[in-house]
């Protein structure tokens, strides 16, 4: 079979692919046999990497903590660095501060020298501050090289001798900058400055004095740089640890110039304040002591205390948030007040004498005005004490006043003067007293702060919530009480007497006495001028009657004319019984005269005098001088027998001087019998049995 041309194509295309085939497979089998060898310097190449590795691994180990431990240094060189500069800044503040404490102490004029202190506190503080950044850069530094030792100790990245030594630098650090701050803060320029501040502030607390008299400032001690300059020297004391040492020279500096700022109004009554000191002590000294005490108290509070009060605000007001200074100033105060305090409370307890109530009452009303101020000045926690001991004096003057009067009613009452009626008929000196003691309780200074005190006492004991009596009202109806416990003593007196017409003359005396006192006058009206006409106007009226008939009437009832017509025209009997009568009425009529003088007085009230006079002269002259005219023909033989003229003279004599002497009659020339004829009034004791009126025209 013949091939063509195309299958020898094919054919040569074959041979051609079998060639390329077997060089193939002899390639394929070269290169495996290649990558043999290649797999075979793999694994040597493995075997060295995996020896290379394990030799460098503790290397890269080290290289790491060689990172680590440069960071650490780092961190530990930066604070070490920081502290280096503040023990430079440190000396250069020493320095400056030397140079500020050289200029203070060369520095003579007052306001230089405090604007060179302020200065000083200011160098003071800053070299405080440097002290206070130190102290935090040794601890950071010592805290940041522990970390390094602690580092190393751990890594164990530097053999055991660095590891010591590094130890040893360690502990080194925290004993030298313990033991350097302490001495910078402790021992050093600072704790030098730091007494230089307190001898400044104790020296410009003793400058601050109450100068001049007490109203002639604002309540501002020193100056404002003066007091600017001792806040800021507080506070920097404050700063360092030295609050003891400034309040307590602040509070002892401050005490005694405010004690010898009172002591210039020489207290000494204080130094008496006992009960039994006071009941001592002659009323006249106590009456000027409470005085001053008065005028001190309010002077040392309102003046003084409040002056130191803002002393202390303004130098303290700023330690701890204000909380320090109210108690600095309590301090100061508390001295000063419980030396008052005691003195009143003194007084309070002492024996409940009449006269002491108008000085309580002072007292009372003196704390009342006083209260407000008092509990602004001591206001707040710290101030309730003395606050307290305020209230419990007010309660105690309140106590007294209220025992003092109601006992002086009592001892009225129970007539405990234990003196016998006045033998003249005056006025009794209890009276007296009684009435101006009520007259003065009266009047406006004195009868709001008694109508306060009884409300008060009447509140304590019914209780706060009861329905209380208008304060005068009060007042009206306890001045009654005594009124009233006087009237009963008059009448005891009065009944004590022998002689009738001494009685009357006592009582008359008396209660006009009252009367003319109280009238138009506070204590008239406060009990009103109705009570006072009809208790003692109308008693002395109704006395001064019953004086009139018992004095004087029975004198004119001798020369009732009746007897002398029942004679029957037997002249000489007339004659006998007319000269027997005009003889018994002289020899009554000097009596009583000598009486008038020598034993019975009435007031040396004018008026009574003239109206008593009036009334007694319409009474007897016109009888005697009736008498006289009728049976002049009879008396020419009765020895010094006088004219009514004389009658009326001697009269007026009695009644214009009331003092004791002898009678005028037998002095007196026996007039003309019928020289003068009188015309007879009608008598005012007779047939018209009126009591003398005493107009208010009159009085």
């Amino acid at each position: 079979m013949a091939l063509t041309n195309e299958d020898d194509q094919t054919f040569i295309k074959l041979q051609t692919a079998h060639s390329n085939l077997k060089t193939l497979l002899k390639t394929s089998t070269k290169l495996e046999s290649t990558y043999e060898k290649i797999d075979e310097k793999f694994e040597t190449i493995q075997e060295n990497v995996n020896m290379a590795s394990k030799i460098v691994a503790p290397l890269q180990s080290l290289s790491i903590a060689n990172r680590a431990l440069d960071t650490r240094i780092n961190r530990a060189i930066s604070p070490a660095l920081s502290l280096l500069q503040s023990f430079k800044h440190f000396e250069s503040l020493q320095k400056k501060l030397l140079r500020t404490s050289s200029k203070l102490l060369s520095e003579k004029k007052p306001t230089k020298r405090l604007k060179n202190l302020i200065k000083y506190v200011d160098r003071v503080n800053k070299l405080n501050e440097s002290i206070s950044s130190i102290s935090r850069e040794c601890e950071l530094a010592v805290h940041k090289l522990q970390e390094v030792v602690e580092f190393l100790s751990r890594t164990k990245a530097t053999d055991h001798y660095r590891m010591e030594r590094l130890r040893e630098t360690l502990a080194t650090l925290k004993v030298v900058c313990e033991t350097e701050v302490d001495s910078m803060r402790f021992d050093g320029i600072l704790d030098e400055a730091l007494m230089n501040l307190q001898d400044e502030f104790e020296g410009l607390l003793q400058k601050l004095r109450h100068e001049g008299q007490f109203g002639d400032y604002d309540g501002c001690l020193g100056s404002d740089l003066e007091v600017e300059v001792l806040g800021r020297i507080s506070e920097t004391l404050a700063a360092n640890d030295c609050l003891d040492i400034c309040i307590d020279m602040f509070v002892k500096v401050r005490y005694r110039r405010a004690a010898k700022a009172l002591m210039r109004l020489n207290p000494d009554y204080l130094k008496i304040y006992t009960p039994e000191e006071i009941d001592e002590m002659e009323w006249e000294s106590l009456e000027t002591a409470i005085a001053l005490w008065i005028q001190h108290f309010d002077l040392a509070v309102k003046t003084v205390l409040v002056s130191e009060k803002n002393l202390c605000n303004k130098v303290l007001g700023n330690i701890m948030e204000g909380i320090i200074w109210p108690e600095c100033f309590i301090k100061i105060a508390d001295k000063i007040m419980a030396v008052f305090f005691r003195f009143g409370e003194g007084v309070a307890r002492s024996n409940k004498e009449p006269q002491k109530l108008f000085k309580l009452l002072d007292m009372f009303d003196s704390l009342e005005k006083l209260k407000s101020d008092f509990s602004g000045i001591f206001e707040g926690e710290a101030g309730a004490d003395i606050c307290s001991r305020f209230r419990e004096l007010e309660k105690l003057i309140v106590h007294a006043s209220s025992r003092v009067f109601w006992e002086f009613g009592l001892q009225i009452e129970g007539n405990q003067d234990g003196l016998p009626p006045p033998q003249d008929g005056y006025v009794p000196k209890l009276v007296r007293y009684a009435t101006n003691y009520l007259k003065n309780l009266a009047m406006d200074s004195y009868s709001a702060p008694m109508a306060r005190v009884l409300k008060t006492e009447q509140l304590w004991k019914s209780g706060i919530f009861s329905n209380t009596e208008n304060d005068q009202d009060l007042l009206k109806d306890a001045v009654l009480n005594v009124m009233e416990a006087i009237v009963r003593n008059i009448e005891f007196k009065k009944s004590r007497y022998n002689d009738k017409v001494l009685a009357q003359i006592f009582a008359m005396n008396t209660y006009w006495y009252i009367y003319m006192r109280t009238r138009n006058v506070e204590l008239g009206r406060l009990l009103g001028e109705t009570y006072m006409k009809k208790t003692y106007r109308r008693a002395a009226e109704e006395s001064a009657y019953m004086y009139q008939k018992q004095a004087w009437g029975s004198l004119v009832r001798l020369l009732n004319r009746e007897e002398i017509r029942g004679v029957n025209g037997n002249l000489e009997g007339v004659g006998g019984v007319v000269r027997g009568k005009m003889e018994s009425f002289l020899v009554g009529f000097d009596e009583m005269c000598q009486r008038h003088r020598g034993v019975y007085k009435i007031v040396s009230d004018a008026d009574l005098r003239e109206q008593i006079k009036s009334a007694t002269v319409r009474l007897v002259v016109p009888v005697y001088t009736e008498f006289f005219d009728v049976y002049s023909d009879f008396l020419i033989g009765v020895k010094s027998c006088p004219s009514p003229d004389s009658i009326e003279a001697l009269l007026g004599e009695v009644f214009e001087s009331g003092e004791g002497g002898k009678s005028n009659l037998a002095r007196r020339d026996s007039m003309n019998l019928m020289d003068r004829r009188v015309s007879v009034d009608r008598p005012w004791f007779g047939e018209d049995r009126r009591r003398p009126e005493f107009d208010d025209s009159d009085l």
